[in-house]
């Protein structure tokens, strides 16, 4: 009796031991543990200029932060949403510590200044879809109504598509994609090819009072070279919507979040932000995952593939406060899922946020291959939003960021 008790001991011990083994094992070959990744600044204030609706990709070991939108004094320029756009390129060979201008938007070589377009990688080229720009026409107000703005903004939306090799000699592969121009699109290289989805033209009622209505979409379309594309689906079953992510993972594509509408409007669902994901092998033929996941709706998030894992953070978010409109109030949360359907929130702080008003939007970011930790990988943000739609505060354009950040396992 006692041999087979010494002997059940001696399994259970033999058994435990290989389990530690297996799990420390396993944290070596980097199995994601992401509760205890840790936030910090890259680069606190980047070369370029703070910007919002920028891009950044990765070629090789260089990684490319592209054009995007910087907000205008509202003292020197009194038009909602007025702002600069940037045609400009810039190059980090150091992880985003530090950066050199090698285009310049004054430079008409290549794509028109825009802002919340696309940018992508596919084989040794970087690719520019979409967006929009912003200028500024007098506005025809009705005779006797007061506080009619004099002037408002007026965007052109874009369907060309342009690629380099080096982000200074580009090449134009269309003019006019068959797809409609559009800004807030999702795009992204899946199985060999681009796929442009979603994303809308018209400026939203919050800026201009909604003359022209703003137009949504829940097309689906795919290139393999920038210049020749299929219409997959003229609608998708998700609802048409812009400022949703899509992401590639183990051969499916899954498009998560957005909105259709920036403020509440009476009689429509508030706010107007969507926290359902989906996903299709093709582009075609989509299914729902969950029609409501736990985080709350955003539009203006990210959301990148780590370690076979969907990592979502950042976004928009409204104010539920009737006293105070505009409240800061953007999720403080990161998430992290496998399938798009089962999420775990793994932080309470990205960027160590302090409160909302610390919380980015309509930011880049990018999976790249760390340091100090050999092949460990790194996730890094790029600039971002933090402005509120509250046009009468003098200082809310200043809420824009060039600062740089890295989201990775603790250094050893």
């Amino acid at each position: 009796m006692r041999s087979k008790v010494l002997l059940t001991i001696v399994v259970a011990l033999i058994i435990a031991t290989n389990s530690t083994a297996v799990a420390q094992n396993t944290k070596r070959r980097g199995f994601p543990d992401f509760e205890t990744w840790e936030w910090n600044v890259q680069n606190p204030a980047a070369q370029w200029s703070p910007r919002a609706g920028l891009q950044a990709v990765k070629m090789g070991k260089r990684l490319y932060v592209l054009g995007g939108r910087t907000p205008l004094d509202p003292a020197v320029v009194p038009v909602p949403g007025a702002s600069v756009l940037w045609g400009d390129v810039w190059a980090s060979d150091d992880l985003g510590e530090t950066w050199d201008p090698i285009l310049f938007t004054d430079d008409d070589s290549h794509w028109p200044a825009r802002a919340y377009f696309q940018a992508v990688t596919k084989g040794r080229h970087m690719y520019v879809l979409g967006g929009q720009n912003f200028t500024i026409v007098d506005n025809e107000c009705p005779p006797f109504v007061p506080d009619c703005p004099s002037q408002v903004p007026q965007s052109e939306f874009f369907n060309d598509v342009w690629r380099s090799r080096d982000g200074i000699n580009w090449r134009q592969m269309t003019e006019a994609a068959p797809w409609a121009g559009r800004a807030g699109l999702s795009a992204v290289v899946h199985r060999g090819a681009i796929y442009v989805m979603g994303g809308s033209y018209n400026d939203d009622s919050s800026i201009v009072g909604g003359q022209p209505e703003r137009v949504y979409f829940n097309d689906v379309w795919k290139s393999y070279d920038g210049a020749h594309w299929v219409r997959l689906t003229e609608a998708a079953p998700w609802a048409p919507r812009a400022g949703a992510i899509v992401v590639s993972k183990n051969g499916h594509l899954y498009l998560i979040g957005g909105e259709d509408g920036f403020t509440c409007e009476s009689g429509d669902r508030c706010p107007p932000y969507y926290n359902d994901v989906w996903r299709s092998r093709d582009g075609r033929n989509w299914q729902l995952v969950t029609d409501a996941a736990p985080w709350p709706a955003r539009p203006g998030h990210q959301a990148v593939v780590v370690q076979n894992r969907i990592v979502l953070f950042g976004g928009f978010g409204l104010s539920t406060d009737p006293s105070d409109p505009f409240k800061p109030s953007n999720p403080m949360d990161v998430w992290v899922s496998k399938n798009g359907r089962d999420w775990l929130q793994v932080s309470d702080s990205p960027w160590n946020a302090g409160g909302p008003e610390d919380i980015k939007y309509d930011f880049d970011a990018l999976v790249v291959k760390g340091t100090g930790r050999g092949w460990q990988p790194t996730i890094l943000t790029f600039g971002g939003d933090r402005e509120t739609f509250n046009f009468f505060d003098p200082f809310n354009y200043l809420n824009v960021d060039n600062d740089v950040w890295r989201f990775a396992a603790p250094r050893n």
